[in-house]
């Protein structure tokens, strides 16, 4: 199953009364995206602040995420942990739940070798029962996935890609050459997705994307298509966001933000906290300027 274009990270949804799953919220937040032409979705990841559900809520989330989609695009869930087992055991889970593929992050706060990650990854594509796109952000994990790395798992039939968010250049032209068809290379960074589509990886998975979807499909589909005067100008349009989703830790200013164009509330689970309100005025312009509230419309 090959990946490419726009794929949402998407966040999930909780009720600010009782802080539980707001499935209303996440229906249409995923109807929001599919309107707006994204090709692909993320159901719990670090935007869905995965490390937050429980069990059944984790569960529960995955499988009203694959009926609501209902087969109109893939659904990839976060399954990676910091343990080989238990993630062997959250991409079953993930599988029984129907999802399509699994996001696999370098194991968070452990720190392994490059060969353990080889063995890591390895073990969660032979037993895992997903496809496997391999996720590196070593600001979260401490841990950076070596393109040498990559290479020796790039070969595996199960593992079909990769989401880098390491922001250099180099680091992307080192994986690129390792893309073929049944091994996708994609953007983990909303700031330089751009340059990434453009020097040929097959797409990007994005926080931004939650907001503004149909820009996201457009500039992936500008990429694709080699519009490069048309890619640059929607890119130059989307930079105030990419700042403003920045300015606290994700997912806090992108719940703020889908808040603002009436999807769900800007609730978060500790220790994640609201943003802060010296942010709102900022935040508020760069969705009016995006077209995406009115300049009187505003959600505290």
């Amino acid at each position: 199953m090959a990946l490419s274009g726009s794929i949402c990270a998407l966040a999930t949804p909780f009720r600010g009364r009782d802080d539980a799953l707001d499935l209303d919220a996440c229906a249409r937040l995923i109807d929001h995206q599919l309107a707006g032409g994204t090709h692909a979705l993320v159901v719990a990841g670090s935007t869905g602040e995965a490390a937050a559900l429980e069990e059944a809520e984790y569960s529960q989330l995955l499988e009203f995420a694959v009926a609501r989609v209902a087969g109109r695009v893939p659904v990839l869930a976060g399954t990676g942990l910091s343990a080989t087992r238990k993630t062997i055991a959250q991409t079953e889970r993930a599988r029984a739940a129907g999802i399509d593929i699994a996001l696999v992050v370098a194991p968070p706060y452990v720190r392994p070798t490059q060969e353990g990650l080889y063995r890591h990854f390895s073990e969660v594509a032979d037993r895992g029962g997903l496809p496997v796109v391999l996720y590196n952000v070593p600001s979260r994990t401490s841990c950076d996935l070596l393109p040498e790395t990559v290479a020796r798992l790039a070969g595996h039939a199960n593992i079909i890609g990769i989401k880098e968010a390491r922001p250099e250049p180099e680091r992307m032209q080192a994986l690129l050459e390792l893309a073929s068809p049944g091994f996708s290379v994609l953007s983990g960074d909303d700031p330089t997705c751009l340059y990434a589509m453009q020097a040929g990886a097959a797409g990007v998975i994005s926080v931004a994307a939650n907001v503004a979807p149909a820009d996201f499909s457009a500039l992936a589909n500008a990429c694709k298509k080699g519009d490069a005067k048309g890619a640059q100008a929607i890119d130059h349009r989307l930079r105030a966001l990419y700042d403003f989703l920045g300015i606290e830790s994700n997912p806090i200013p992108l719940k703020w933000c889908l808040a603002q164009i009436g999807i769900g509330e800007p609730q978060l689970r500790l220790p994640l906290v609201p943003l802060s309100p010296v942010h709102h005025a900022r935040g508020r312009d760069v969705l009016v300027r995006l077209g995406l509230i009115e300049a009187e419309r505003a959600v505290s």
